[in-house]
Parts: C-alpha cells; structure tokens; sequence
C-alpha cells in the first residue's frame, strides 16, 4: 500500500472491518467504501467479486492514494472525491456500504481542512462524521442492504446503534475488540479534558464494528437493536 501523509493507512480498525466485510454476501453486489483513505476496504470489496466498487473520500489527497493502490493491484474500483454521499446521484443505491471514518476525539470542533489530523479527528467527541453517516445511510441502501461501519468505543456505541435503529435499521454489534493503545490514542487520552472511557484498563481501547440492515420491505420498521456478549479476542 502508498503511504502518504495525511491519508489514513490501513490499521487495527481497517482490519476488523475487512473481516466482517468477508461474512457478508458480497459477491455480485453494489458496495460503496465511505471515506475509503488508502482505498484498503473497496479493494478488499474487489477481491472478493462484488459486481461495483465505489471509493469515496472528500480529502483529494485520499482519492489520489486510493487511485494508485487500485490501479497498482489492478482493480476495478471507481474512486470519486465526495464529502460523505454529496457528490453521489441522489438515486444511487447500494447492497453494501463500509466505513471507517475519522473517529478521533479531538480538541476543537469541527473537522481539520488539512494536515495529517485529517485522517482521523473528528471533533470533540469523535462523532461529527459518524453521526452524519449514521443519518443518511438509510437512504442509500437498497432493501436488504447493510452498512458495516468500525469506531473506537470511546465515541460511543450505543449512540450509533440508537440513531442507525432511528432510522429504521436493524442493527447489531459484531465485534468488540479491546487492542493495546497506540502512540497517537495515549496522547490525545491525555489531551483531551472531557472523561471518556478509553478502555477496560489502562493501556487500551476498544474497537466496535456495527452492522445495520435495511429491511427488505420496503418501509417497514427495522428498529431492532442486539447487543451480543463483547468478544476480547
């Protein structure tokens, strides 16, 4: 994969979501990887067959990256520079559609225009682009469809999993996955004033994949949320 600054590479959380993306059917299907940085997860969608990829991101440094890495793996993917859905046809749909956004609580509000925090601050409590997905994904599946999105727990699951079902999803917690803190998650710890619950212990954190179905009648309501036992794998 290219590096390059700015632009986030694949990492523990990259990872998880290319795991769950493997259980799901895939294969002939429309998916769309929402804010795709290196391009990591909509290659990982090309080589198990789905029938289109599309790779969004709004940072053109991203896009730029995700065009070398897929056209050097020699992929078919189709690589646009869209601020989350916004440049997308508003009647484009998907069977599919993985993210793994800036979800880095950070100590300002708003997300950064540029530098290497681009790749994973997302205001004060890490939500600013996950509470935005979490609102218009509904609108961008197809019946039957799934969005697999993966966030540190410090953001906050059980908001995501309550705005996803408020919008008529059927959701779930697939993962929970405590990893050993990096570098950049110790500082921001201990920058950041507001209590947030970084871990189980001290020197971790937790990863969460959340999977939300669209359901396959049309208009009926989705609002069901399971909370399975955390997996400390």
């Amino acid at each position: 994969m290219l590096e390059v600054p700015g632009v986030y590479s694949p990492a523990n959380d990259s990872l998880l979501l290319a795991d769950a993306l493997c259980a799901e059917r895939v294969r002939s299907a429309a998916v769309l990887d929402l804010c795709t940085g290196s391009g990591f997860l909509a290659m990982s969608a090309a080589r198990l067959e789905a029938g289109s990829v599309t790779a969004v991101d709004v940072s053109r440094r991203a896009v730029a990256s995700a065009r070398v890495n897929i056209s050097l793996n020699r992929l078919r993917v189709q690589v646009r520079r869209s601020d989350l859905f916004h440049a997308l046809p508003s009647g484009m749909r998907f069977d599919v559609i993985v993210s793994n956004p800036p979800w880095l609580p950070a100590l300002r509000t708003g997300l950064p225009s540029s530098g290497d925090s681009r790749a994973w601050d997302a205001g004060l409590d890490g939500r600013v682009l996950l509470d935005s997905i979490c609102r218009q994904v509904a609108a961008r599946l197809r019946p039957g469809g799934v969005l697999l999105t993966v966030h540190g727990a410090v953001c906050g699951a059980d908001r995501t999993m309550e705005l996803l079902a408020a919008e008529g999803l059927a959701v779930s917690v697939l993962v929970r996955r405590v990893m050993p803190m990096t570098k950049l998650l110790q500082e921001r710890a201990t920058a950041v004033t507001a209590p947030l619950p970084w871990g189980p212990a001290k020197g971790t954190y937790e990863l969460v994949v959340v999977r939300a179905e669209m359901s396959n009648l049309i208009g009926a309501p989705g609002r069901h949320i399971a909370r399975p036992q955390p997996d400390l794998a």
